[in-house]
């Protein structure tokens, strides 16, 4: 069954890989995103040195990403026999972040993982992920840094998995959802040390703020 695990392992970093921000700003702009703005590969900078559709198209494609491999690792468990489903889950939604953020295909510098990895949150548990999504959108709109926000719902991710034991998409090996805690718990590490700079400057209050009158 280890081969099972790699394979998903593997399929879900190569989607994680594909990073859309790259491939829209050289086709739309001409040039790539990683050399303007932040210097990163996500829909934020998307948005300040491309545009707002390229931003929002960017934003759904992340997404998307997260929501298809936790789509395949959920389709693995139900056709093999004998796989943990709840483990399959957890190694393509860390993968595939992973993949976002160091993806083979872009000399492994990518984004930030937060839109991919609300993908995976929405469809390993929609309500957990509807509240984390909410929690960020109303620190955003507060603050005007979506660095902030994108932080907040990722440690209260693993927070929200000791309390919220039900609508898991995938949930066999126990009647809770403390499988889950050390696998939101890597998600969330992965998250914030990808805005360990960002963190910084909020600590210094230098963080940049996002206009949304532009």
């Amino acid at each position: 069954m280890i081969i099972c695990y790699i394979i998903m392992l593997v399929i879900a970093y190569l989607i994680g890989s594909i990073n859309f921000s790259i491939i829209l700003s050289k086709k739309m702009a001409g040039f790539d995103v990683r050399e303007k703005g932040s210097g990163n590969a996500g829909s934020t900078n998307m948005l300040r040195s491309v545009g707002k559709k390229a931003a929002a198209i960017t934003l759904i494609c992340d997404i998307l990403k997260g929501i298809v491999a936790i789509l395949i690792a959920i389709i693995l468990g139900n056709i093999i026999n004998g796989v943990n489903r709840e483990l399959l889950v957890q190694i393509a939604g860390v993968a595939v972040v992973v993949g976002h953020t160091f993806p083979v295909f872009f000399g492994f510098k990518g984004g930030k993982g937060v839109a991919t990895a609300l993908g995976v949150l929405l469809i390993s548990n929609w309500q957990i992920g509807l509240i984390c999504l909410v929690f960020a959108l109303v620190l955003m709109a507060l603050t005007r840094i979506v660095s902030l926000g994108s932080c907040a719902a990722a440690v209260l991710f693993p927070v929200l998995t000791l309390f919220i034991n039900e609508n898991y998409t995938v949930l066999t090996q126990e009647k809770n959802g403390n499988t889950y805690f050390i696998y939101s718990l890597i998600l969330a590490i992965i998250v914030l040390y990808n805005h360990r700079s960002n963190i910084k400057r909020i600590l210094n209050g230098t963080e940049n703020k996002l206009s949304f009158k532009k």
